[in-house]
């Protein structure tokens, strides 16, 4: 007889648990597809330089969690700012920067994961000569996810990294190619500052815009991305305009390949923050 309120008990519960699993199905699984993000440019007010941010997930209650992904151009950064939970970054293109107040700046790279403690001063962004992107995600609390603070000043942002030694030939600065290459080879380094940037892009025969296009049809050729990006930034600031470039890569799709073509323009998206 014990087996009619076993049965009875087991009915209960399994149509509590309809009941509650029906609650549950409310909420389903969101897929927020990549082409119809579309990037916006980072206040003024709060970074320096050109950086582009995708607001990829907002938070939902009870989550307080939410991410961007924020693409920064060579020499673009954050101000300085807290965040009263703290802050990971995951670092998923380029080489950046990141500083904690009263410290020396670390360098970041693809695939690092950056933790930032709550309510400590910071900044972060791209290196000099190269572009980083990552995805910052946050928390809020009662519904502040952050405090903006003073700009980085340029002496702040060209101090030395972390154990990077300080060069006296520039003044304390250090090498516009240390970041990437000087420590661990110093010698090429130098070459790259004194040779190529010091002198072979400045000399007056071909301007730099022209000079811009041919390193940029070059590195296309040769299927280069990881130089490339750089290079696409630099011939903006040399007066190339977007649409050159893209047209550039086209025109190489005829004489380098087509896959060659289609890398350059996996990275121009990234660069120019198109989806």
């Amino acid at each position: 007889m014990k087996v009619f309120p076993t049965i009875a008990i087991a009915l209960f519960l399994l149509a509590s648990g309809a009941r509650s699993q029906t609650s549950q199905d409310r909420e389903t699984i969101r897929i927020t597809q990549g082409a119809l993000q579309s990037p916006r440019r980072a206040p003024a007010d709060n970074f320096t330089g050109a950086a582009w941010i995708d607001s990829t997930f907002q938070s939902n209650a009870p989550a307080r969690t939410s991410g961007a992904r924020v693409a920064f151009e060579p020499g673009s950064r954050t101000a300085w700012h807290t965040h009263p939970l703290g802050q990971i970054l995951i670092v998923t293109a380029g080489t950046g920067r990141v500083q904690r107040w009263g410290e020396p700046a670390d360098e970041i790279r693809q695939g690092d994961v950056v933790w930032i403690p709550p309510g400590q001063k910071h900044w972060h962004g791209a290196a000099a000569n190269a572009s980083m992107t990552h995805i910052a995600i946050v928390e809020q609390l009662d519904g502040k996810v952050v405090d903006w603070m003073e700009k980085v000043s340029d002496a702040q942002y060209g101090a030395p990294l972390r154990g990077q030694t300080v060069n006296s030939s520039t003044g304390g600065r250090p090498r516009p190619s240390q970041a990437a290459i000087g420590d661990l080879a110093p010698k090429l380094a130098e070459l790259t500052d004194d040779v190529l940037y010091g002198d072979v892009w400045e000399r007056p025969q071909l301007s730099k815009r022209d000079r811009s296009l041919a390193t940029v049809a070059a590195l296309i050729a040769m299927n280069r991305p990881d130089q490339l990006r750089s290079h696409l930034v630099m011939a903006r600031h040399n007066g190339v305009t977007q649409e050159e470039l893209i047209e550039t890569i086209t025109h190489l799709a005829f004489y380098s390949g087509w896959p060659n073509a289609v890398t350059a323009l996996g990275v121009a998206r990234e660069v120019f923050g198109k989806k």
